[in-house]
């Protein structure tokens, strides 16, 4: 089949590709690199059943042939970058996401949006679950990115019922992996980074807020199980395994062997308490829940970064 992905340059949206190519499919990948690299791509530059066109999807896209599948990767997913660029992140998540789904629905294509966790805000509920509504603050700082997931997800289900659009809609939790940007702010890359450089490591808050941390392969074997179902509302996809920062940045340290002390900041505006997701939907309808082990997955993705850091030096 031919797929094209928004957000191929990117940290999940890579890894996708690499999927998809495996399987024989071809791939169109659309990347504006405002935060997609292309040394993600690199190691595909001679595949011929894959081409990258470094275009801005929020303007409209040309796409001659058949398109089996749309997958809507693009978004600036950290809090560092959204927050760095508000008005983007609204327009790929209004605009990019129009002109994506226009494509679905030209060529009677699958539709595939990558929504969040952070649609959920910060949580009432726990964990989250796909029925909850969320607890959302519409003009904080965080608002750029939660709206414009809540508005992709309504517009992708508006497709569906006005245009019978075979939609799919993923929230994703926290995911950590090679391919993160070492600067990207989230706490996997952040925590990493500043062990590499011999840096305390930065807690923010007093460190009892929860995440829950999904392996990037895990992921993206959720994500293509889901591409491929009838399921048209949210399904949540991650790891339930739950932990405070404090005891997440405790395991990091033991895992690298670093004695690296912690610095205490203030917890950022409307930064979500609690984070886990209910994952009963994913294994009852897609036979799907992680594998990787926390420890396996980030001694992969440290020595990725101890490479790309040997790299920067």
């Amino acid at each position: 089949m031919r797929y094209i992905i928004s957000g191929a340059a990117g940290f999940i949206g890579s890894h996708f590709c690499d999927r998809l190519l495996d399987e024989g499919h071809t791939v169109i990948g659309v990347d504006n690199l405002i935060t997609g690299s292309l040394a993600n791509l690199a190691h595909l530059r001679r595949n011929q059943r894959f081409e990258l066109r470094e275009q801005d999807i929020c303007k409209p896209l040309q796409i001659d042939g058949q398109i089996d599948g749309v997958l809507h990767f693009a978004s600036l997913a950290s809090p560092k970058d959204y927050l760095d660029h508000p008005i983007e992140t609204l327009e790929v998540g209004s605009a990019g996401t129009r002109n994506m789904l226009e494509i679905a629905r030209e060529h009677k294509a699958r539709f595939l949006l990558t929504s969040t966790s952070e649609s959920y805000g910060d949580p009432a509920v726990h964990p989250q679950v796909e029925t909850y509504w969320g607890n959302v603050n519409p003009v904080g700082l965080r608002s750029c990115y939660d709206e414009s997931k809540r508005y992709a997800e309504a517009l992708t289900m508006a497709y569906h019922r006005v245009h019978g659009v075979r939609t799919n809609i993923a929230r994703i939790f926290n995911t950590y992996g090679p391919r993160m940007q070492l600067k990207d702010g989230r706490v996997v890359p952040a925590f990493l980074d500043q062990i590499l450089r011999g840096e305390a490591i930065t807690i923010f808050g007093d460190g009892s807020q929860t995440r829950s941390f999904c392996y990037v392969r895990d992921m993206v074997e959720g994500l293509y199980r889901l591409m491929q179902s009838d399921e048209r509302y949210p399904v949540n996809l991650g790891n339930p395994h739950e932990l405070t920062i404090l005891q997440f940045a405790e395991e990091i340290r033991r895992l690298t062997g670093s004695n690296a002390p912690f610095v205490f900041h203030a917890l950022p505006e409307d930064d979500p308490k609690k984070r886990q997701p209910d994952i009963g939907k994913a294994r009852r309808l897609l036979g799907w829940e992680p594998k990787v082990e926390l420890e396996e997955g980030l001694r992969e993705t440290h020595r990725y970064f101890a490479d790309v850091s040997a790299v920067l030096v």
